[in-house]
């Protein structure tokens, strides 16, 4: 276990359902390893029901509930996956508002998939190049950010990938952007905000 990540605490921000199951693990597995504190936050108290595609998987227990979860604890966010996960957490604009406030503060964060959907909603991915699945390009797009298709790519501290196969990639460069810390505040997106 290594030590990059000591001391610091990483949201997992999900839906109760719907989260793609190996992306919430693998990059929880990459912080733990690194000796940071994954810290699970869904919209309800209980459990998150993940899913292999569209089969059930596991349920993880919840570690906060979104409501209470104060954006200034934490030191960087993780959005995973999985079509209705993100579907359901753009919805919520608690989760919106806990978004905007950790961009606005310059913390890192990485997103993978169906994940930047919440982002759109937030109005954060404005001037910024970002990679997501691919149907999700012409969304980016709209909301004025640079979509490529690429393993990972990482912009003014967001790191994106596309799919489970990009996660050995996504997982390191989460790491690495999160021992960084914080980075400077970008203009557009951070300072904007779409109505929710």
């Amino acid at each position: 276990m290594s030590s990059e990540l000591q001391g610091k605490r990483i949201a997992f921000l999900v839906a109760n359902e719907g989260v793609e199951q190996v992306e919430l693990t693998e990059p929880w597995k990459a912080v733990e390893r690194s000796g940071g504190e994954p810290v699970l936050i869904a919209p309800e108290q209980g459990e998150v029901q993940a899913f292999h595609h569209l089969d059930k998987g596991s349920t993880f227990p919840v570690d906060e509930v979104l409501e209470q979860a104060e954006p200034g604890s934490f030191d960087a966010v993780v959005l995973p996956g999985g079509v209705a996960n993100p579907d359901q957490l753009r919805t919520k604009p608690a989760a919106v508002e806990f978004l905007r406030e950790l961009f606005a503060a310059g913390k890192p964060a990485a997103v993978i998939c169906h994940g930047p959907w919440t982002l759109v909603e937030a109005d954060l991915v404005r001037g910024r190049r970002i990679t997501s699945w691919p149907s999700l390009r012409t969304d980016i797009r709209n909301a004025g950010g640079d979509w490529v298709d690429e393993e990972v790519v990482v912009d003014q501290g967001l790191v994106s990938s596309r799919k489970p196969d990009d996660l050995p990639a996504f997982c390191a460069k989460i790491v690495e952007e999160f021992a960084e810390g914080e980075h400077e505040v970008a203009q557009a997106g951070a300072t904007q905000g779409a109505s929710v």
